[in-house]
């Protein structure tokens, strides 16, 4: 089963983001910020999917998102910026870090599987 990695700092955001990601037919993992998720990536199988959130404490969504890119098979998930940030400059520099979609909070499960399915992910949505 794809695993995919919720990166967020709100239990909420993660908990509907899981029940989302769970129908698509996901393994999840999740993580409270990028410091988390580093450990994560480092410790466990590289997910398919990342969807990432740009504000959190210790460690910013695009920190984690850079570090990723730089790691062996750290190209290889997808990676879906999932956030309240809708500055221009943000959003061309989550793209240029290489961050695959971005997706304003808040969103649903018709957003994230027309995401998913841009990016080349599978989907039972």
């Amino acid at each position: 089963m794809p695993i995919c990695l919720i990166v967020d700092d709100s239990s909420v955001v993660r908990k509907v983001a899981r029940r989302i990601v769970e129908k698509f037919g996901y393994e999840v993992a999740e993580a409270a910020d990028g410091t988390d998720a580093l450990d994560y990536v480092n410790s466990h199988p590289m997910p398919e999917a990342i969807l990432l959130d740009w504000n959190m404490p210790q460690m910013q969504g695009i920190d984690f998102l850079e570090s990723l890119r730089k790691m062996p098979n750290g190209k290889d998930p997808k990676v879906v910026f999932c956030t309240t940030e809708n500055d221009l400059a943000k959003i061309s520099r989550a793209l240029w870090a290489g961050a695959d979609e971005y997706i304003m909070k808040p969103f649903d499960e018709d957003i994230l599987a027309t995401k998913f399915a841009t990016v080349g992910l599978r989907s039972a949505a």
